[in-house]
């Protein structure tokens, strides 16, 4: 591919390659599925590669969608001038995505997104907590259970405690029952995590308020934080649980809209509502930005409280682009389709 025009390569891990993977690790079929249900917006895109091919040809750019297993051998082949490599499904452990940004390193490639390394911290919600204290942002402090031992036993709370797993992400291992009264009871859920995904809990003291997304994409290279878009995610319960996440994306969210199971949170702006409390988040996703290294796209999850406390509870350096959220941020911010605005932001890094 020496010599190509200017390009951009979407890597992305599919969720059959995934599910074939940990079949042949010794996973369950339940828990199989479950898991590479993380890989969802690999399947929701892939309807829109062509989509998205003409609209990398209107700005001069051509597009090409590289599944993961191929792209050692496409990287290394590219032309460092002129291409520009974007992952779309990162991953550690269960998801192998981490390794497209370290290959594109590795071969001198331009790339979107955060540096190769915070693709394996955002992963480890023990590991990326204690970094995230570090820099004296607002996060719960997590106690951490692998099977039924505590390894690091959760700070005292008087609100009880959330559990989910460490390394999973789209709410799987989070069942109706992950809050729990008294800190003990984290370890019979942490067995039953371990069991199912060979996995640790985090044990974090819960926090009220409601669910709060800000989504990140900086068509302009210069953009700052005031291009965040800020909103409640109502889901009509406390928490997301793992039957939630499966009935929105991926094809079982194509099951469910075909069996009318489909719904979508209601999306409200948090500037409309509580503007102190969307200002908070604009300067925490500033300190990330300055001291983590956040850039070109992301995604940030809250919990904020009526009083405009505001709880961090992770950031995601590969948001879920084809989710409704997203989508819904790039029509708001940009005034473009999902698409549109993936183009548009390549084209001006390639310009």
């Amino acid at each position: 591919m020496t010599g190509q025009g200017p390009t951009l390569i979407l890597v992305h891990e599919p969720e059959r390659a995934c599910f074939d993977r940990l079949r042949a690790d010794g996973f369950s079929a339940q828990a199989a599925t479950e898991v590479s249900s993380y890989l969802a917006q690999s399947t929701d895109l892939a309807p829109e590669f062509d989509a998205l091919a003409a609209a990398c040809a209107t700005r001069g750019l051509g597009f090409r969608a590289v599944e993961l297993d191929d792209a050692a051998e496409v990287l290394a082949t590219c032309d460092r001038r002129s291409s520009l490599v974007w992952t779309l499904t990162d991953g550690i452990a269960y998801f192998r995505g981490g390794a497209a940004p370290a290959l594109a390193r590795l071969n001198g490639l331009r790339t979107i997104g955060a540096d190769d390394s915070l693709f394996a911290l955002c992963q480890d919600k023990f590991r990326a907590g204690a970094v995230l204290a570090a820099l004296d942002l607002p996060v719960p402090q997590a106690g951490l259970v692998r099977g039924g031992t505590w390894l690091v036993e959760p700070p005292a709370s008087s609100t009880g405690y959330f559990v989910k797993p460490n390394r999973l992400g789209a709410k799987i291992g989070i069942w109706a029952d992950s809050r729990i009264r008294v800190a003990d009871e984290a370890l019979a859920l942490g067995r039953r995590v371990f069991d199912a995904y060979r996995d640790d809990v985090v044990v974090q003291p819960y926090v009220a308020g409601r669910n709060v997304r800000a989504s990140f994409l900086a068509i302009d290279p210069d953009a700052g934080p005031e291009a965040l878009g800020i909103v409640f995610v109502d889901s009509g319960g406390d928490f997301q649980t793992m039957a939630d996440s499966m009935a929105l994306y991926g094809d079982t969210g194509t099951a469910a809209r075909a069996a009318g199971r489909y719904s979508e949170p209601e999306l409200v702006h948090v500037d409309a509502v509580q503007p102190l409390a969307a200002e908070k988040i604009r300067r925490i996703a500033a300190r990330l930005m300055a001291g983590l290294g956040l850039r070109d796209v992301f995604s940030l999850d809250f919990r904020v409280e009526a009083d405009d406390t505001v709880h961090l509870i992770e950031f995601e350096v590969c948001p879920g682009l084809p989710c409704f959220d997203f989508r819904a941020y790039c029509r708001a911010e940009w005034h473009l389709g999902l698409v549109e605005a993936m183009a548009e932001t390549a084209a001006r890094r390639i310009g």
